[in-house]
């Protein structure tokens, strides 16, 4: 499945939560859980990340592989968690067949995913509605590919790296705000389209932004967006 079709599949998930018919999802008792995992034997780690809609954080810090917080109050809504063989799931349960909980003001679905800082890893995410703040600088990143659907979302790619970085983001009808380093090279190249785009601090030739370390710096951060119609903001840290 190419990522224009994942997207629209997240997206269809994340629109049966926000509008819809069939029966409806139910709000209960605010569940919060923890949950831990482990490394293990693994030199290096791909996780993928699928959540529907609500509040998505993702950051560094942990001494585990992952460090999980779930806050949610839709009893179907809880997440699952698998690591086998390298690879790390941490997904949304199949909700196609419910209606919306658009309607119901209570509604809550929270992730705070801590990762290990010094692992190598492949990070997959695909959000389909909500709020996003991925502070991803600091993490041993070999590789980003990120879908969003709807919403606002933040992704911190400041700081220093060591290792060159291909990233990909295919944006729906998003808002996105992405923190640059400055101090090392920076490529975006973004598909032309009805995407506003605000990129202060970067020279613009056509659809490519160059920060001033790009050519210079022996790291370089190659990124490449496919966009809807959004809005992007480009920013290089201080």
């Amino acid at each position: 499945m190419n990522t224009k079709h994942h997207l629209i599949n997240i997206v269809l998930l994340a629109a049966l939560l926000l509008a819809g018919c069939m029966p409806r999802l139910r709000v209960g008792e605010l569940q919060t859980e923890s949950q831990t995992v482990e490394l293990g034997d693994a030199e290096s780690v791909r996780a993928e990340i699928e959540f529907t809609a609500g509040i998505l954080d993702i950051s560094g810090g942990a001494d585990a592989l992952l460090e999980a917080d779930f806050t949610y109050n839709v009893a179907k809504l809880k997440p699952e968690v698998e690591f086998t063989d390298g690879t790390l799931v941490v997904q949304q349960p199949d909700v196609r067949g419910y209606r919306t909980v658009q309607d119901i003001k209570d509604f809550r679905n929270e992730w705070v995913l801590k990762f290990n800082d010094e692992v190598p890893m492949d990070l997959k995410v695909i959000m389909g509605a909500g709020t996003g703040n991925l502070q991803l600088s600091g993490l041993s990143l070999t590789g980003l590919d990120v879908t969003l659907g709807a919403g606002k979302s933040t992704v911190d790619l400041s700081g220093d790296w060591a290792r060159d970085l291909d990233a990909s983001f295919d944006i729906g009808a998003a808002v996105i705000t992405m923190r640059l380093p400055k101090d090392v090279g920076v490529r975006v190249e973004i598909e032309e389209g009805p995407t506003a785009v605000s990129a202060p601090g970067l020279t613009k030739d056509g659809n490519v932004y160059t920060n001033d370390a790009y050519g210079v710096s022996d790291v370089t951060l190659q990124i490449k967006m496919q966009t809807g119609i959004g809005q992007i903001n480009l920013e290089v840290a201080k």
